[in-house]
């Protein structure tokens, strides 16, 4: 499957590795030639660009790609991309919500499937207490999920220490303390007693890391 994805903050980029790890054929775009460069050795095509602009997705072949995740928060943008990619009749596109609103921005300009990942690891949370360790998995494309963990075990550990993206190319998305969400928590956040860590990455080293908690 040939796919694009624009936006290589952490969230694209895990997604852009997992994917081309598992034989997709993947584009990326991003207006960072840092985060570009970064990439050029993981996926087929890397390319600095403004996704905002349909010429520029024009370019990087959006008219011949199967799928389309348009994985950047901004609402403007993301907004902005996922209509291009629609008018390019691009099959299938996914994107990234940053909130209820943005999402039902992004369903009305034709997003056909939206990752939300709070509100969904909510739902399924609610629908999975019985289930200790590892609560719930949330698919978003083959091989590559979205599932959150029990982080008691790493309490006291900062996530440089874990050091989980080198360890098991998993990454930690959101930590769920209490009442409290810790978006996209730097590398200096320590884990705590009773945290729940919302993770990124292939089935297969989600379950490795599953293992590893125990």
């Amino acid at each position: 499957m040939q796919i694009l994805v624009t936006g290589l903050g952490r969230f694209g980029s895990s997604l852009a590795r997992t994917l081309a790890e598992t034989g997709h054929e993947v584009i990326v775009l991003d207006t960072s030639e840092q985060a570009v460069q970064m990439a050029t050795n993981v996926v087929d095509q890397a390319v600095v660009g403004d996704a905002t602009n349909e010429a520029v997705l024009r370019e990087v072949g959006a008219t011949d790609v199967d799928l389309a995740v348009v994985a950047m928060a901004e609402v403007e943008a993301s907004v902005l991309i996922t209509t291009h990619l629609k008018n390019l009749k691009v099959p299938r596109v996914f994107a990234k919500a940053s909130s209820e609103v943005h999402r039902l921005i992004l369903e009305r300009v034709g997003a056909d499937r939206v990752v939300f990942p709070e509100r969904d690891m909510a739902l399924r949370l609610a629908q999975s207490v019985s289930t200790p360790g590892m609560l719930d998995y949330l698919e978003l494309l083959p091989h590559l999920g979205i599932t959150e963990i029990d982080g008691t075990p790493f309490a006291g550990q900062s996530l440089a220490n874990l050091n989980l993206a080198a360890r098991y190319d998993v990454n930690v998305l959101v930590i769920k303390r209490g009442n409290e969400l810790i978006v996209t928590p730097g590398l200096s956040e320590r884990v705590v007693e009773g945290d729940m860590l919302i993770v990124v990455g292939r089935d297969s080293r989600i379950a490795e890391l599953q293992t590893a908690a125990g």
